[in-house]
């Protein structure tokens, strides 16, 4: 017998995640089903998308464009805008899976709501496992939902520990590409350009995350997403730089064994593991060994090599691993810090090296509070505020380098 369609709804479907999330659906038609669509002020896009996938559930953050999707969509579509949106898409439309691909803390809400329910998430939003892990986990495990990474070491750790048991766990290891500044000087490090922070060697991302692997903060922020959803310590994660991307991660057991997922740097194969697992898509037939994982037929495995970061060229990984050790609202505050010193960046604000400083100051200033989705959101806004004015401090010094 045929297994019944999956039926999906993705948060950020305009992003490159949600994109590429769709880029897989259609692919596999037999076994998955778009229901529900939520972006934000890609309006034109997220039209295209709802009239090619057909989703029961459409939304958008502003409101005021709620009036163009109901002229473009069938009558039958429900639309909704803002928050009422995000929770229609997440928690009302059905959904067997829900795709969490939006930026920062905006669905939230949405996600623990779905989580509520018992729907699977995959789940590819940094913020929501960095600043509410704990949260979301212990909701994940009342109500049965599934939770299956869609980054791509996280997938790679999670598809290493399927059928082994946590305890004999020894340590996690998270590959990094190293970014575009990893052969560069501390100086010109520190002097970078956006346009240079945005030449990513291997991955094709939106312009925060690519100056997030520049910095090593995204390896920062995904060793706490692993101590969080695979519930392991900082003293048993590591991190290893990896300049080809083949492999994603691995782990180490207590008889001494390890598993390392490898597989070419193409985000389609962690979304597609995560909507069909525990299941594999049909979407490759026998070949090459080597072509497989990315090489030449013929080409030398000496590409699988791996060196230690460097925490005085790259001091952001250091503060993850720090706001991970303090433990409560810390890691909040650092993802909500470097987002605000991430976009001064990109605006040509603050130096490249000045991303560091500034989320350091906004720690300096922030104790950690008990868990809780409020204290989540005043530690954020917080943090953000602290940023800001460590931003504005460097200007007059930007100015007059």
């Amino acid at each position: 017998m045929t297994a019944p369609k999956k039926k999906i709804a993705i948060l950020g479907s305009t992003g490159s995640i949600g994109t590429q999330t769709l880029d897989v659906v259609a692919r596999h038609p037999e076994r998955f089903w778009v229901v529900a669509l939520a972006a934000g002020k890609r309006i034109a896009e997220l039209v295209d998308q709802a009239r090619l996938f057909a989703p029961r559930f459409v939304a958008c953050a502003d409101g005021a464009d709620v009036a163009v999707l109901r002229a473009a969509l069938p009558s039958d579509t429900k639309i909704a805008s803002g928050q009422a949106g995000l929770a229609l898409v997440a928690a009302e439309s059905g959904a067997d899976v829900v795709v969490a691909a939006t930026d920062g803390a905006v669905a939230f809400d949405a996600v623990f709501a779905a989580v509520e329910r018992g729907t699977r998430i995959a789940v590819a939003n940094k913020e929501l496992i960095v600043a509410a892990g704990e949260l979301f986990m212990e909701a994940a495990a009342k109500s049965g939902a599934e939770i299956v990474p869609v980054d791509s070491e996280h997938s790679a750790l999670f598809q290493c520990l399927v059928g082994e048991p946590r305890e004999r766990i020894a340590s996690l290891i998270l590959t990094a590409s190293g970014g575009p500044f990893w052969e560069r000087s501390a100086e010109e490090i520190r002097s970078a350009s956006p346009s240079d922070a945005l030449r990513h060697p291997t991955w094709q991302m939106g312009a925060k995350n690519t100056v997030d692997s520049a910095s090593l903060m995204n390896k920062g922020l995904e060793v706490i997403e692993a101590s969080r959803l695979f519930g392991i310590g900082a003293d048993k994660i590591d991190v290893l730089v990896h300049r080809t991307s083949l492999v994603h991660g691995f782990v180490v057991f207590t008889d001494g064994n390890v598993k390392a997922q490898i597989a070419p740097p193409d985000m389609r194969l962690p979304i597609g593991y995560a909507l069909a697992y525990p299941d594999r898509l049909d979407d490759h037939a026998r070949t090459d060994p080597f072509s497989a994982i990315g090489l030449d037929p013929g080409a030398s495995l000496a590409r699988l090599e791996f060196q230690r970061p460097d925490l005085e060229r790259f001091p952001c990984l250091g503060l993850a691993y720090r706001a991970l050790a303090g433990g409560g609202t810390l890691p909040a505050a650092l993802s909500a810090a470097n987002e605000v010193a991430v976009e001064a960046f990109l605006k040509a604000r603050i130096r490249f090296g000045e991303i560091a400083e500034v989320v350091e100051e906004a720690l300096d200033g922030t104790l950690p509070e008990p868990l809780s989705l409020g204290a989540v959101r005043a530690a954020d806004a917080r943090a953000r505020e602290l940023a800001r004015k460590a931003v504005e401090a460097r200007l007059g010094a930007l100015s007059n380098p």
